[in-house]
């Protein structure tokens, strides 16, 4: 999905029909990259306020398409869009609880979970279960059997109780929450509310670089 930035404002268009045509085109095209920029960061704001994901997994799945004003190959529209693939998934290692107090784990051993154990002639030490947390909000869950493997970018679980098969665990990904209804109308929002004022300090600027002002 995309968000797309049109010069269909109203005001931006009684601007236009007053100016020069390579001033306007110029002047739009800054102000739809400037908007553009602002709503990419206003769109990790929101997805990482809802989700429990890092900066850098939200910034590095959004994409700019700016917009030019070079006369050959002029193109005013600007958008931002999620880089996944439809359908594709993020793998739970990216909403994987990444550390635990010393009293949180003394109370997950005392209820059975983890420990140490005997196996023959030696003792074993069983890791804490994997724990989870894709929303900002809730508890954290439980994933009975998965681990970690791929040099720990990849959790999995075994499909039987042999070694192996093994999948990858997957889940909601960044273009999903890029489309939900509640954090795209917020940054729709903000594009309808600063586009018009960026553009005019934009219009003001060519016109006076350009217009001989």
């Amino acid at each position: 999905m995309q968000i797309k930035i049109q010069t269909n404002f109203p005001s931006v268009q009684r601007q236009l029909d007053i100016m020069r045509r390579d001033i306007a085109d110029k002047a739009v095209a800054s102000a739809l990259n400037k908007t553009v920029t602002q709503a990419k960061t206003a769109m990790s704001r929101e997805i990482r306020r809802e989700f429990n994901i890092s900066t850098q997994a939200v910034n590095d799945s959004l994409r700019i398409r700016r917009a030019s004003a070079v006369r050959a190959r002029l193109t005013l529209e600007a958008s931002l869009e999620s880089r996944s693939k439809r359908g594709r998934s993020l793998n739970l290692i990216n909403f994987l609880e990444r550390s635990v107090t010393m009293a949180a784990a003394r109370q997950r051993v005392k209820g059975g979970e983890g420990g140490t154990y005997q196996l023959r002639n030696r003792t074993v030490r069983k890791a804490l279960e994997l724990r989870f947390k894709i929303r900002r909000t809730g508890p954290k869950k439980v994933i009975k059997g998965a681990f970690i493997g791929n040099k720990g970018r990849t959790v999995f679980i075994r499909e039987d109780t042999t070694r192996l098969p093994i999948k990858a665990l997957q889940t909601i990904d960044v273009a999903q929450m890029f489309n939900a209804r509640r954090i795209n109308a917020k940054v729709l929002q903000l594009i309808n509310t600063r586009f018009p004022s960026i553009f005019a300090n934009d219009a003001r600027f060519f016109t006076a670089k350009f217009g001989g002002a």
